[in-house]
């Protein structure tokens, strides 16, 4: 814990130093040499122009435009100094160029695309060009509405594991629920079964040590803290591993909300109820979530020269049941996918749209979609919780219920303590289950996953979980949506400054 502690503050004095650097140049400067001032006023100028051209969604942007146009000398060395390495990151390239070279991996089934293409299921379609992730629709699918109901079924698989376990999880803290995975883990390892642990550094960082990778290989066990923090990284600190992907001998994986940390299965109380939930896939769904795992952890091993070994040939039973894409997102790509596909989703919802999201900190697109799908009649629900996990996001949610109520989007809190899940349900026909928060940082920053699934039976226990939580909830009224003057100011403020945090 404290070893933790100790690199969030180095960290931290990094990226002052860094903060103090640029300000010290641009004060120094602007007060001393005229010219200098000058030239720095046109590269800005520049410099939005070249934001405005490449933006793919500019409400993101309109934060670095008017810094940099207010104080052109200044904004101009912060975006230099935070931008540069994002765009020049040796593991972004090298998470691209695997996720390219893996498309030949992902094979279409010709029929299934030929019947998704003349049924005109649109969103799926987008997924398959844009992702260019697989659908399937031989998969059974089990839907957990709490994380202690994942849990066992997680425990139970892994128990079963033959030939490989691939966990990739933002947080793994120790306690409870990870104590009783690594015996399992270490159990498996011992007897040959290839275990792999991919970790978020950030999401983990005050929890495990820097030297916990090299504990876990005394058991056998492979692991990679990913995107290690440093105090001179910039804004590739920002691109973290959020995903929650668990394979088990390419015949099972699990995915959905749930962390390895002991809140997220109620062992612990931090906010009251944590409420999550988790999804389990068997079938030919399983390989996308299998080569989403090995883009990135090849990129940063160069381990498998062939990854077809890891893939399990389900027989085909002839039995539609159907539509499943599991789909990631992150920042390697141009396409705001994950955003796209729940835009899609409430653009083409006609009797009913349901939400569930810890985080509602949305952009202008996201947001004029919402209201006209409630103004064109949508029953649209969003359920956020009751205790905020961070304040600030909190406030930053309440910003948007004023525009949304007005609309006719109906909000609610979850009053027993924190909602975590993030769920799209719309007209039992379509869903999203996945790590995709309705925020900056999942939506533009973050290698996220989602599992995309129209005409699955599992839609009904979606439905009946959403129904339930709404009598958990409460609804927000026109009396809870007034604040003050002062108040409007900050909540605009804090809007603004989103896609920068």
């Amino acid at each position: 814990m404290l070893n933790g502690l100790k690199r969030v503050f180095i960290v931290f004095i990094g990226l002052l130093l860094q903060f103090g650097f640029s300000f010290a140049i641009a004060f120094y400067f602007s007060e001393k040499v005229g010219i200098i001032t000058f030239f720095y006023k046109v590269l800005s100028f520049l410099i939005v122009l070249g934001i405005i051209k490449d933006s793919v969604r500019l409400s993101r942007d309109l934060p670095w435009i008017i810094i940099i146009l207010m104080f052109p000398l200044f904004g101009t060395l912060l975006r230099i100094t935070y931008g540069r390495n994002y765009s020049k990151s040796r593991l972004l390239k090298e998470i691209k160029y695997y996720e390219k070279e893996y498309i030949d991996y992902l094979k279409q089934d010709t029929n299934i695309y030929k019947d998704v293409e003349e049924k005109h299921l649109d969103n799926i379609n987008y997924l398959i060009n844009r992702s260019k992730y697989v659908v399937s629709v031989n998969n059974d699918i089990d839907y957990y509405n709490f994380g202690e109901k994942f849990y066992p079924e997680l425990i139970s698989e892994l128990k079963k594991a033959k030939k490989f376990i691939f966990m990739e999880y933002f947080i793994i803290s120790k306690g409870y629920m990870w104590d009783s995975i690594l015996e399992i883990l270490k159990e498996k390892a011992k007897l040959g079964v290839e275990v792999r642990v991919l970790y978020d550094d950030i999401g983990s960082v005050s929890v495990l040590s820097t030297s916990y990778p090299k504990y876990l290989k005394s058991f056998g066990i492979k692991a990679i803290p990913f995107n290690r923090i440093s105090p001179f990284r910039g804004m590739f600190m920002n691109n973290r591993d959020h995903r929650k992907i668990t394979v088990i001998d390419g015949k099972v994986a699990f995915s959905g909300g749930v962390n390895i940390s002991d809140e997220y299965i109620n062992k612990k109380s931090r906010f009251g109820v944590w409420k999550d939930n988790g999804i389990k896939i068997k079938g030919d769904g399983v390989w996308n979530l299998t080569v989403m795992f090995l883009s990135l952890w090849n990129a940063i091993t160069k381990e498998d020269d062939d990854i077809l070994k890891f893939k399990h040939n389900f027989k085909d039973n002839n039995i539609k049941k159907g539509y499943v894409l599991p789909y990631g997102i992150g920042p390697t790509r141009r396409d705001l996918i994950g955003e796209d596909v729940y835009i899609n989703i409430i653009n083409s919802s006609k009797k009913y749209l349901y939400i569930t999201t810890p985080y509602l900190i949305i952009d202008t697109d996201m947001l004029n979609s919402l209201t006209r799908a409630a103004k064109r009649g949508v029953d649209v629900r969003i359920i956020v919780p009751g205790i905020p996990d961070k304040i600030v996001a909190y406030h930053q949610t309440s910003s948007f219920f004023k525009i949304l109520h007005e609309s006719g989007v109906k909000i609610y809190k979850y009053k027993n303590g924190f909602i975590h899940s993030k769920v799209f349900l719309s007209d039992d026909i379509r869903s999203v289950v996945g790590t995709i928060n309705m925020d900056y940082r999942s939506l533009y920053l973050h290698f996220e996953n989602g599992i995309y699934m129209e005409g699955v039976k599992v839609l009904k226990d979606i439905k009946e979980d959403f129904i339930e939580t709404i009598h958990s909830s409460s609804r927000i009224s026109n009396k809870d949506i007034e604040v003050s003057f002062f108040k409007n100011i900050y909540y605009s403020i804090l809007r603004l400054l989103a896609p920068l945090f």
